[in-house]
């Protein structure tokens, strides 16, 4: 049996950062790999769509070239016929583009068209044509962002959300299903009245309208706790739906105001925007009632938990329906930065309260359904 070794002092530490040099090594193999292979898919899909424009090549050409590179290549994934009907589609929908996006709107006619004449001349310095930020994710989020956007604008705001938070590709396939570029930002606000530019833009950035809870099924007449219930018990979601930043501090958290006790329903605090947000709960319709309320709570909140650095303190009053124009006149004239948005739960009409704020399955809802029973 081998001697146990003697380690000097700063072993832990230099193994530490040896460890940390090999993972950075990695990763930065890993994005050099995968521009690689971006730049060979797109030379093979120019390769493809302008030889079909000379020549007219149709499916059975295209097949048959899959076929002869999967000869040449054997044990080499990539090359099914699908997959380079993909090239040719990735290819095509940024080719156009390709320009406008890596060049600045200041650049000539002829200078986008050298660009376009190195493209097609094989240059090596091909992976840098290929638009960020599509250049920088993996091939399976470029055929996401192929099959199920149709505009190059929404194809690039979800590229660079992808790359800004780290989304994988299913965070992704959910942010598109639900339509998050519509969504974001919309709030209704008085930020720009009661906030500094930079911080009011940031501020508005980060809200949402509407808010989809769909992993919470609630019956119509579910009131605010129930709701809360349900967002506590699905946190992860919650979190996700709400967007890169919050950090949950609380639900509800007791502030005592002149000897008389008030609870925020969900008390946040933002890395971003360096802030605590109070996010109130209304199972009904918004009233302007709800934004003097929020207004109270914002004061009590920078009052008692604000800490020099901080940022003020914004409100989210998140309901189930909303009049824009009567949320505007109620937030006009407030002093505190408050954003009022819908949010949208699965109804369903017959939901035993045990299964109140959960997603479930049909089985349980069936079994639950029966219990019910007198």
């Amino acid at each position: 049996m081998a001697e146990p070794v003697s380690l000097p002092a700063d072993y832990g530490p230099l193994l530490a950062e040896i460890k940390a040099r090999v993972q950075v090594a990695r990763i930065k193999a890993g994005l050099a790999a995968n521009r690689e292979l971006l730049a060979l898919y797109w030379d093979i899909g120019r390769l493809i769509l302008q030889a079909q424009e000379r020549q007219g090549y149709g499916k059975k050409v295209v097949e048959r070239l899959a076929a002869d590179l999967q000869r040449a290549f054997p044990g080499v994934g990539g090359f099914s016929p699908l997959n380079v009907w993909r090239m040719r589609a990735f290819y095509a929908a940024h080719a156009a583009a390709t320009t406008i996006l890596s060049l600045p709107v200041t650049e000539s006619t002829e200078a986008s068209n050298l660009s376009l004449a190195v493209t097609d001349s094989g240059d090596k310095a091909l992976p840098s044509l290929i638009p960020e930020p599509f250049a920088s994710l993996p091939w399976s989020h470029n055929l996401l962002l192929l099959h199920k956007l149709d505009t190059p604008a929404d194809r690039l705001w979800y590229a660079s959300k992808t790359l800004e938070f780290g989304w994988s590709r299913n965070v992704l396939a959910l942010q598109i299903e639900s339509q998050l570029h519509a969504r974001q930002g919309n709030a209704v606000s008085n930020f720009a009245a009661t906030l500094p530019p930079a911080q009011s833009d940031l501020a508005q950035g980060i809200t949402k309208d509407p808010y989809l809870f769909d992993f919470l099924a609630l019956r119509d007449s579910a009131n605010e706790r129930a709701v809360e219930d349900g967002l506590i018990r699905h946190v992860e979601k919650f979190l996700l739906e709400l967007g890169a930043g919050f950090a949950l501090v609380g639900r509800q958290v007791h502030v005592e105001v002149s000897q008389r006790d008030f609870y925020l329903d969900l008390l946040f605090y933002h890395l971003t925007l360096r802030c605590f947000v109070v996010i109130d709960l209304k199972a009904g319709e918004f009233t302007p009632e709800a934004a003097g309320k929020m207004n109270f709570y914002l004061s009590a909140v920078d009052e008692r938990f604000k800490q020099p650095g901080d940022q003020p303190s914004i409100g989210l009053i998140l309901c189930r329906s909303k009049d824009r124009v009567i949320a505007e006149y109620a937030l006009r004239d407030l002093n505190k930065p408050i954003g009022v948005s819908d949010y949208v739960t699965r109804l369903v009409d017959s939901l035993p309260e045990a299964l109140e704020g959960s997603v479930p399955s049909v089985a349980e809802l069936e079994q639950a359904l029966s219990d019910d029973q007198p």
